[in-house]
């Protein structure tokens, strides 16, 4: 069906930058939203950073001004750039597309990758 695959994740020092890739293939129409999360152990899952096919972006008050995520709206693929790396930030972290419709008329449905793994060293 729908697949999603992250890329992009490893170790950085602190105050150094990572870019994330997922890509979404299977039978996609169109995506409502796109959103990078993040779990860090013995946390619940945040929304770190969103973006509505209207081009509204949302992002977490603790990743303002550090963080960018970007879409290809044709390619069903989102981007998370992450600068200025906190110790903080160190979680695995997980691409969802949400809303994923196969045709104009169908219903959405809600995938998740699989998760990579960010780890900021101090």
């Amino acid at each position: 069906q729908v697949q999603l695959v992250e890329s992009g994740g490893g170790l950085v020092q602190a105050g150094g930058s990572l870019r994330l890739s997922c890509a979404a293939s299977g039978s996609i129409f169109r995506i409502r939203a796109m959103a990078w999360y993040r779990q860090a152990p013995g946390e619940q899952r945040e929304l770190v950073a969103q973006k509505l096919r209207s081009g509204i972006t949302n992002y977490a008050d603790s990743v303002k001004g550090r963080f960018t995520i970007s879409r290809d709206y044709a390619k069903h693929t989102v981007d998370l750039q992450m600068n200025s790396l906190k110790p903080e930030d160190t979680a695995v972290y997980y691409c969802k597309a949400d809303g994923v419709a196969y045709s104009a008329s169908s219903g959405g449905y809600d995938y998740w990758g699989q998760g990579t793994q960010v780890t900021v060293s101090s």
